[in-house]
């Protein structure tokens, strides 16, 4: 026997209809003030239908179009509660009426900051370097390991296999 589609719907229910674990959907109440589940005695939550229609478009957003926290955090702060869900719905009337509503630019954010990084685009530091040394110079010290040293060139060339390698398993994570 099925619920009504009004019914509030307990974790369990909503982490399964997601194909999430539960403990995502507690990470991402930590994460998202936007949501609130109503709480009984002993802790037990209960979603209400407005509450999976968020959490479906912040899956949507992240899983499905490779947004970071911050960046769907930002689309919230932006156009609401109602344009995510929106989007995870497909109702592209209802994002644009949204959009245009909020006086915002309806786009997605660009992959130009640390908080509006798109999952899956490689992101170089600022730099290429991974270790700052005191004093702030750009004369990178040579580094001793036993009879040989490691010169500028070198380490460069490490840091920017280090780089890669790190990317790699950022995406290797992702596909799990």
């Amino acid at each position: 026997m099925d619920k009504s589609p009004d019914a509030f719907r307990t974790i369990s229910e909503v982490a399964d209809d997601l194909d999430l674990p539960q403990h995502v959907l507690r990470f991402w109440e930590t994460r998202f003030t936007q949501i609130k589940p109503m709480k009984r005695g002993g802790g037990r939550r209960y979603y209400r239908p407005e509450d999976v229609d968020l959490l479906k478009g912040i899956r949507h957003l992240l899983y499905d179009h490779g947004y970071t926290i911050k960046g769907v955090q930002k689309l919230l702060k932006v156009n609401g509660n109602r344009f995510v869900a929106a989007i995870a719905s497909g109702d592209l009337a209802t994002v644009e009426a949204l959009a245009a509503a909020s006086h915002e630019d309806p786009t997605p954010p660009k992959a130009g900051s640390d908080e509006d990084q798109i999952v899956g685009r490689a992101k170089a530091p600022a730099s290429r370097r991974f270790f700052s040394f005191v004093g702030g110079s750009d004369e990178a010290p040579e580094i001793s390991l036993g009879k040989t040293s490691v010169g500028k060139e070198d380490r460069a060339l490490l840091q920017e296999a280090l780089y890669d390698l790190l990317e790699c398993k950022r995406l290797l994570d992702q596909v799990r």
